[in-house]
C-alpha cells in the first residue's frame, strides 16, 4: 500500500497528473489530491473555484480505479510547497507527485518553482510529471 500526495494548482495540470496515476496506482493505494492557496487578499473566489475543479478533475479521473481518493484545498497563508509538505507529514506519504513546466532559469527566479522546491526539499521520493506549456 503506498500514499502518495498529488499537487496541482489547475485542471490543466491535472490531466497529465490523472494520466500518469492511472498508470502507477493499485487497488491499496490511497491519493491525496491538494491544491494549495496562500489565502487573504490574494486568495479570489475564482482561484478557489479553479483549485476545486483541479482537485476534482484528478478524483473524478481515478474514479474508476478502485483507489481511495481524498481531496484537499488548503488555505492556511503558506507557499503551496510548504503546505505540500506539512501534509505529506500529516498523512505519513510515501511520496510526492507533483507536475512540473520547462521553465527558463530566470522565469524559476521571478515565478518560482513548487516542484523544484519539492525536490530539494523533500525528505521522500518526488514524482514529476512533466507538463505540456
Amino acid at each position: 500500500m503506498t500514499t502518495l500526495v498529488v499537487g496541482t494548482d489547475a485542471v490543466e495540470s491535472s490531466e497529465p497528473l490523472a494520466e500518469y496515476l492511472a498508470t502507477v496506482v493499485d487497488e491499496d493505494d490511497t491519493v491525496y489530491v491538494v491544491n494549495s492557496l496562500l489565502g487573504g487578499d490574494d486568495t479570489t473566489g475564482e482561484a478557489i473555484r479553479n483549485g476545486e475543479e483541479a482537485i476534482e478533475a484528478v478524483a473524478d479521473a481515478l474514479a474508476d480505479r478502485r483507489v481511495a481518493v481524498e481531496t484537499h484545498q488548503l488555505v492556511r497563508g503558506n507557499e503551496p510547497v510548504e503546505d505540500l509538505l506539512t501534509f505529506a507529514d500529516e498523512v505519513d506519504a510515501d511520496e510526492f507527485v507533483v507536475g512540473i513546466r520547462k521553465r527558463t532559469p530566470v522565469g524559476k527566479v521571478v515565478f518560482g518553482s513548487t516542484g523544484q522546491n519539492l525536490l530539494l526539499g523533500a525528505d521522500r521520493p518526488v514524482r514529476c510529471v512533466p507538463l505540456v506549456e
